[in-house]
Protein backbone atom coordinates (compact mmCIF):
# COMPACT_ATOMS: atom_id res chain seq x y z
CA UNK A 1 0.00 0.00 0.00
CA UNK A 2 2.89 2.42 0.73
CA UNK A 3 4.58 1.79 -2.57
CA UNK A 4 1.13 2.52 -4.21
CA UNK A 5 0.65 6.04 -1.96
CA UNK A 6 4.53 6.85 -2.81
CA UNK A 7 3.69 6.09 -6.34
CA UNK A 8 0.69 8.70 -6.48
CA UNK A 9 2.30 11.14 -4.80
CA UNK A 10 5.84 11.11 -6.66
CA UNK A 11 3.24 11.44 -10.01
CA UNK A 12 1.35 14.43 -8.51
CA UNK A 13 4.55 16.51 -7.25
CA UNK A 14 6.27 15.63 -10.24
CA UNK A 15 3.26 16.61 -12.36
CA UNK A 16 2.69 19.92 -10.16
CA UNK A 17 6.15 22.23 -11.82
CA UNK A 18 5.98 24.61 -8.88
CA UNK A 19 5.61 22.45 -6.17
CA UNK A 20 8.92 20.35 -7.33
CA UNK A 21 10.78 22.75 -8.36
CA UNK A 22 10.56 24.67 -5.32
CA UNK A 23 12.07 21.25 -3.25
CA UNK A 24 15.57 21.00 -4.04
CA UNK A 25 16.98 18.14 -6.08
CA UNK A 26 18.84 16.16 -3.25
CA UNK A 27 15.53 16.25 -1.11
CA UNK A 28 13.27 15.20 -3.40
CA UNK A 29 12.99 11.27 -2.62
CA UNK A 30 13.06 12.33 1.39
CA UNK A 31 10.31 14.80 0.80
CA UNK A 32 7.91 12.32 -1.12
CA UNK A 33 8.83 9.43 1.44
CA UNK A 34 7.57 11.48 4.25
CA UNK A 35 4.60 12.69 2.51
CA UNK A 36 3.55 9.17 1.41
CA UNK A 37 4.32 7.87 5.12
CA UNK A 38 2.31 11.27 6.53
CA UNK A 39 -1.14 10.26 3.89
CA UNK A 40 -0.37 6.82 4.76
CA UNK A 41 -0.96 7.17 8.59
CA UNK A 42 -3.53 9.33 7.97
CA UNK A 43 -5.60 7.36 5.57
CA UNK A 44 -5.05 4.20 8.31
CA UNK A 45 -6.19 6.21 11.35
CA UNK A 46 -9.21 7.49 9.15
CA UNK A 47 -10.05 3.94 7.91
CA UNK A 48 -10.02 2.41 11.28
CA UNK A 49 -12.49 5.51 12.29
CA UNK A 50 -14.62 4.95 9.24
CA UNK A 51 -14.76 1.41 10.55
CA UNK A 52 -13.19 0.09 7.50
CA UNK A 53 -12.17 0.43 3.56
CA UNK A 54 -15.78 1.12 2.91
CA UNK A 55 -16.33 4.05 5.27
CA UNK A 56 -12.90 5.45 4.11
CA UNK A 57 -13.61 5.62 0.59
CA UNK A 58 -17.01 7.21 1.01
CA UNK A 59 -15.94 9.78 2.84
CA UNK A 60 -12.97 10.72 0.44
CA UNK A 61 -15.51 10.87 -2.44
CA UNK A 62 -18.01 12.85 -0.27
CA UNK A 63 -15.47 15.22 0.68
CA UNK A 64 -12.69 16.18 -1.43
CA UNK A 65 -12.05 19.32 -1.21
CA UNK A 66 -9.02 20.86 1.68
CA UNK A 67 -10.77 21.25 5.19
CA UNK A 68 -12.39 17.64 4.64
CA UNK A 69 -11.44 15.51 7.96
CA UNK A 70 -9.21 12.88 5.81
CA UNK A 71 -7.21 16.07 4.33
CA UNK A 72 -7.09 17.83 7.73
CA UNK A 73 -5.98 14.87 9.38
CA UNK A 74 -2.73 14.34 7.02
CA UNK A 75 -2.23 18.30 6.66
CA UNK A 76 -1.60 18.65 10.38
CA UNK A 77 1.57 17.36 11.15
CA UNK A 78 2.60 17.02 7.66
CA UNK A 79 3.64 21.01 7.18
CA UNK A 80 5.47 21.40 10.55
CA UNK A 81 7.38 18.05 9.55
CA UNK A 82 8.73 19.39 6.42
CA UNK A 83 9.62 22.01 7.92
CA UNK A 84 11.79 20.88 10.49
CA UNK A 85 12.81 17.75 8.70
CA UNK A 86 13.67 19.36 5.62
CA UNK A 87 14.16 23.28 5.84
CA UNK A 88 11.36 23.69 3.54
CA UNK A 89 9.75 27.70 3.32
CA UNK A 90 5.88 27.54 4.76
CA UNK A 91 5.61 28.69 0.78
CA UNK A 92 6.27 25.18 -0.12
CA UNK A 93 4.91 23.47 2.69
CA UNK A 94 1.46 24.97 1.91
CA UNK A 95 1.36 24.19 -1.90
CA UNK A 96 2.13 20.19 -0.60
CA UNK A 97 -0.72 20.27 2.25
CA UNK A 98 -2.66 22.03 -0.87
CA UNK A 99 -1.73 18.92 -2.96
CA UNK A 100 -3.22 16.55 -0.64
CA UNK A 101 -7.37 16.69 -1.95
CA UNK A 102 -5.74 15.61 -5.37
CA UNK A 103 -3.65 13.04 -3.65
CA UNK A 104 -6.41 12.02 -2.29
CA UNK A 105 -8.89 11.79 -5.09
CA UNK A 106 -6.40 9.68 -7.34
CA UNK A 107 -6.34 7.10 -4.25
CA UNK A 108 -10.28 6.98 -4.39
CA UNK A 109 -10.33 6.64 -7.73
CA UNK A 110 -8.15 3.95 -8.04
CA UNK A 111 -9.39 1.95 -5.56
CA UNK A 112 -12.84 2.38 -7.50
CA UNK A 113 -11.54 1.68 -10.34
CA UNK A 114 -12.81 -2.20 -11.18
CA UNK A 115 -9.73 -1.91 -13.93
CA UNK A 116 -7.29 -1.29 -11.86
CA UNK A 117 -5.81 -3.40 -9.11
CA UNK A 118 -2.68 -2.06 -7.61
CA UNK A 119 -5.65 -0.39 -4.68
CA UNK A 120 -8.22 -2.13 -3.80
CA UNK A 121 -10.89 -2.18 -1.47
CA UNK A 122 -10.06 -5.42 -0.28
CA UNK A 123 -6.21 -4.40 -0.24
CA UNK A 124 -7.26 -2.13 2.10
CA UNK A 125 -9.48 -3.82 4.32
CA UNK A 126 -6.46 -6.53 4.52
CA UNK A 127 -4.48 -4.27 6.20
CA UNK A 128 -5.81 -2.48 8.60
CA UNK A 129 -4.82 -3.14 12.51
CA UNK A 130 -6.55 -5.42 14.59
CA UNK A 131 -10.00 -6.40 14.54
CA UNK A 132 -10.50 -4.97 10.82
CA UNK A 133 -7.51 -6.54 9.27
CA UNK A 134 -3.39 -5.43 9.36
CA UNK A 135 -3.07 -2.06 7.76
CA UNK A 136 -0.14 -1.63 9.99
CA UNK A 137 1.90 -3.81 7.92
CA UNK A 138 0.90 -2.16 4.91
CA UNK A 139 1.39 0.99 6.23
CA UNK A 140 4.07 1.31 8.22
CA UNK A 141 6.62 -0.16 5.66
Amino acid sequence: MFDQILQLVKEHIGNNPQISSAIPGDKKEAVTNEIASHVTNGLQSQAVAQGGAGGLLSMLQNAMASGSPVTSAIEGGLASSLASKFGLPPMVTGAIAGALPGILQKFAHKANDPNDNSITPESITKSLPGNLGGLGNLFNK
